[in-house]
């Protein structure tokens, strides 16, 4: 079935993870961390690298490593996380990148572009801490 609006199996990984390790006092490594999410050890190592990399997470190997959160839970928003997994969120004004309509008026009326700016405008206003709390 079709969506409009999907994340890819990445940004859901990293989001979770990052929840699940915000919620921790001690690091949380990649085996615990794909089973509660369902994912492949594998992928979700891939997806917690590259957020090591931008600096949201630090990284401990060892039978006692895993990762912990490099800034606090309150300045790291699920829009920082969804953009260093898959990019800036870009609005486009033609869901098919034409310049020029066949039509004298968009066909979607913008509202590819309007969803768009309410997902990022609400990503970017949900922190990790608003789910601490369990």
């Amino acid at each position: 079935m079709a969506r409009i609006v999907s994340f890819s199996e990445a940004v859901s990984i990293g989001i979770h993870s990052m929840v699940l390790i915000a919620r921790e006092s001690e690091a949380l490594n990649v085996i615990k961390i794909a089973e509660a999410t369902g994912a492949s050890k594998h992928h979700v190592a891939k997806v917690l690298q590259r957020l090591v990399k931008d600096n949201f997470l630090m990284s401990t190997r060892g039978p006692s490593g895993g990762f912990l959160l490099k800034k606090p839970a309150d300045q790291i928003t699920l829009l920082d996380v969804f953009e260093s997994i898959d990019g800036e969120i870009t609005i486009e004004k033609c869901p098919m990148d034409n310049s020029i309509c066949a039509f004298n008026k968009c066909l979607m009326g913008n509202l590819v572009a309007n969803v768009t700016a309410q997902m990022r405008d609400y990503l970017g206003t949900q922190k990790l801490s608003d789910y601490l709390k369990q």
